[in-house]
């Protein structure tokens, strides 16, 4: 009997040695930043990279608006927080396209048919593109709408915000933490 209990704990022991180096060697290196698919999009790694066209046809890339803070927010017109949002994000547009902040509007699953009326109902003029497929959703894992990222000039992920509707204030906040100030 003693024997029996004595092999239980050296068998306890040796699970909790050989789980305990599999946490070491499965982990990420200390400072590691950088976007890994399986990851999807997190705060403080950098934010996936993508290219969508905008309502016009013409493609955006993330990547081209680097040097420039990004709010990336998914969104759907038949989505009423999305749809409450909507102001309070074209007001921070407006407030702040000069300082460098882009406002990008990812449109989860519409045809520009469906998405242009609605922005001209709301006066929207930060640029919208469209996610038909869901792509870039699935990229960065968007699982509710709205979906908001906050991206720094050098491209990394600093903040987000799942669900809404996001107010002014908010928006405001979240910019000034990302913005510096």
């Amino acid at each position: 009997m003693r024997r029996l209990h004595g092999a239980r704990w050296g068998l306890l022991a040796l699970a909790a040695v050989l789980g305990f180096a599999w946490i070491q060697f499965s982990r990420s290196p200390a400072g590691a930043q950088e976007h890994t698919p399986a990851q999807g999009a997190r705060v403080g790694l950098m934010a996936p990279d993508f290219t969508l066209s905008r309502l016009d046809g013409q493609p955006v890339s993330l990547s081209e608006l680097r040097g420039q803070a990004v709010v990336l927010n998914f969104w759907a017109t038949w989505c009423p927080p999305c749809r409450a949002e909507m102001p309070a994000l074209e007001r921070v547009y407006q407030a702040h396209r000069e300082d460098g902040v882009v406002v990008l509007g990812v449109n989860q699953g519409e045809t520009g048919a469906a998405v242009n009326p609605f922005l001209k109902e709301f006066g929207i003029s930060f640029p919208v593109l469209l996610d038909a497929q869901g792509n870039v959703g699935r990229l960065y894992r968007v699982q509710a709408l709205p979906t908001t990222y906050f991206i720094d000039r050098q491209g990394m992920i600093r903040d987000m915000v799942i669900g809404g509707p996001m107010s002014e204030a908010l928006l405001q906040s979240k910019l000034a933490t990302l913005l510096g100030e």
